[in-house]
């Protein structure tokens, strides 16, 4: 359940929003003027996003590719269709080298 307390609830009640951030492993979003302020994570959830986060540039950095189950199953779905060709080794070989040859 996503928790939604006004900014003051930082001072007023700082020992019950801990308890949700820290025992509960739960965020609280902080409102001012009714408005969203920012939001309170325990710092093991924190280090975990910014984890994942990294991770997931690392996949887009090295394969161009953010979600990379979603890039696998476009993949599985491509080599099922029946008109695509395929290569062996040894044609892509030959074909690199007549495009090498060639120029």
């Amino acid at each position: 359940m996503i928790n939604i307390r006004p900014v003051s609830d930082l001072r007023n009640k700082y020992p019950e929003i801990e308890d949700l951030v820290l025992k509960e492993d739960e965020a609280v979003y902080l409102t001012k003027n009714g408005y969203g302020s920012m939001v309170v994570l325990s710092l093991k959830k924190y280090a975990n996003i910014l984890k994942k986060l990294n991770e997931d540039n690392m996949l887009e950095d090295s394969f161009g590719v953010r979600d990379i189950d979603k890039a696998l199953e476009e993949a599985e779905d491509e080599a099922n269709q029946v008109n695509v060709k395929y290569y062996s080794h040894e044609e892509m070989k030959q074909i690199a080298r007549r495009i090498i040859d060639d120029k």
